[in-house]
């Protein structure tokens, strides 16, 4: 080892109050090596001539060395003396990444699953000011937080003993018995607690579905113009994704198109993003079509809650026979998105299957929101909550009719709307969706052209309007500004 001449000098900079005396030397030691003043081969005194001239104790030395020598900054043993390395760790992690400042890095060449290549981001709720016209939002600002909270300290004052350990995958007991007992009684759905598996949402249900169903190259039926969450979802998992037109009685049956379909996805009771319910004629006829073909139907239950003109439409899941149906549904966006709890109704036979991938990806559902939500729904404060939400969704629409009457009568038309959050409305054959969208956009409204829920052209301009998560002053004043947008 070559060895350096010269004094060891070393200035030590006062000790801060909360740092430990051996850390104090190593951080000093290390500065003056980084900063070139202890140069590569410099051999230190020993710990004991370094203990005597800076009063600190030999075993504060010893551990100081010791972490600069694990580190590579040092090395040397007892009797051979104690240097700073000719190579520093430093200059290894430099050239590890370019010689220069600013060399550049080469991207590695990865190896990315077929899977890996085929999925697509799929944007969040963007956490911003409820202005017009948001859409897919609840009133998050009038949910009962201080009741949920309450419950919530409840449960956390005396859980359940095995709260803290988890559940099956499957869910929460109770809140899969409150969750069949709901959708009995309300949706009109025909299940046991038994086929119901808790998870994050739909979205977490579409592509657990496509886990089961789905090999890749199977045909998946989607409706268009649809939820792209769902396209993209069977898409990725190797699918091959097949288009179905909407009209005024929901997804066309065409029986010839869907030829050889594993799975279809249909929103009956709201279709996204047009808001039609589909027929009792559709319904039959699709349902017919499954039992036939052996394959199976997604019904996604969206915005099924809230309705404006009448009791809340029967799913299409009550009235299958060959068990051909997989029900799912929402409560983030009934209750506040955050929330990430949803359901699955499967068939019997299909119910292991479920939640065995379950069991190998997110295991379950966050244990304690299930049963703050469990206590919510058998507390009634669920159903109190629905009925308030819907009275207040039903005013907001009317504003925004009237609004759209007084000030956009003969350009801009609402689609007529039995449910939901958010309508569509149609504007001249001259006037793009995706125009009225960027110029809305500059001037703070919210609001998405139908062209980007679909596959195939349109034959009908349109936007997508939010109203329920939105004032009433604030839906008045984005209709003002559309009106200048229009006119324009």
């Amino acid at each position: 080892m070559a060895k350096q001449s010269g004094a060891f000098e070393l200035t030590l900079p006062p000790q801060p109050a909360d740092c430990a005396a051996y850390e104090w030397l190593y951080n000093a030691l290390r500065g003056e090596i980084l900063d070139g003043r202890l140069r590569p081969g410099t051999r230190l005194p020993s710990t004991r001539e370094l203990a005597t001239r800076y009063k600190l104790s030999r075993g504060t030395i010893v551990n100081a060395f010791e972490l600069l020598k694990s580190e590579g900054y040092l090395q040397g043993s007892t009797g051979s003396g104690t240097f700073v390395s000719q190579i520093l760790p430093d200059d290894l992690l430099r050239a590890s990444r370019g010689t220069g400042k600013h060399a550049p890095r080469r991207t590695p060449r990865r190896h990315l699953s077929e899977y890996a290549r085929r999925v697509r981001y799929e944007p969040n709720f963007e956490a911003q000011p409820m202005r017009a016209f948001r859409a897919n939002l609840p009133a998050v600002d009038l949910f009962p937080m201080k009741q949920w909270a309450a419950l919530a300290a409840r449960i956390a004052r005396h859980p359940p003993a095995n709260m803290l350990v988890g559940c099956d995958p499957i869910g929460y007991a109770p809140l899969r018995e409150a969750v069949a007992d709901y959708l009995n009684s309300w949706r009109g759905v025909k299940c046991t607690a038994d086929q119901v598996l808790i998870v994050s949402g739909v979205q977490e249900a579409i592509d657990i579905t496509a886990r089961v169903v789905l090999d890749s190259g199977d045909r998946a039926c989607v409706e268009d113009p649809g939820y792209p969450g769902a396209a993209n979802t069977l898409e990725a998992s190797g699918a091959t994704i097949v288009p179905m037109p909407v009209d005024d009685e929901g997804l066309r049956v065409d029986e010839q198109a869907m030829r050889g379909a594993r799975l279809v996805f249909v929103t009956p009771a709201h279709q996204a993003p047009l808001g039609v319910t589909m027929t009792l004629r559709r319904r039959l006829a699709l349902l017919e079509w499954a039992e036939r073909n052996e394959a199976l139907i997604f019904e996604d239950d969206y915005d099924s809650e809230f309705r404006y003109s009448s009791r809340p439409v029967p799913a299409l899941q009550g009235l299958d026979r060959s068990g051909s149906v997989i029900f799912a549904g929402s409560f983030n966006k009934v209750l506040f998105p955050s929330l990430r709890l949803g359901y699955i109704v499967a068939p019997e036979d299909l119910i292991d299957r479920f939640v065995a991938i379950k069991s190998i990806t997110s295991r379950h559902a966050q244990l304690f929101d299930q049963a703050v939500l469990c206590e919510f729904i058998t507390g009634g404060y669920f159903a109190r909550h629905l009925r308030r939400m819907r009275e207040i969704y039903a005013e907001r629409l009317s504003v925004l009719l009237e609004a759209v009457r007084s000030r956009l009568s003969g350009v801009m038309e609402i689609s007529p709307i039995e449910a939901g959050l958010q309508t569509v409305a149609w504007l001249p054959a001259d006037i793009p969706g995706a125009v009225v969208q960027e110029r809305a956009r500059a001037r703070g409204i919210h609001l998405t052209a139908l062209d980007a829920f679909s596959r195939a052209p349109l034959n009908k301009n349109g936007v997508q309007l939010g109203f329920a998560a939105v004032s009433p002053a604030e839906i008045r004043r984005g209709v003002a500004e559309l009106a200048r947008i229009l006119a324009s």
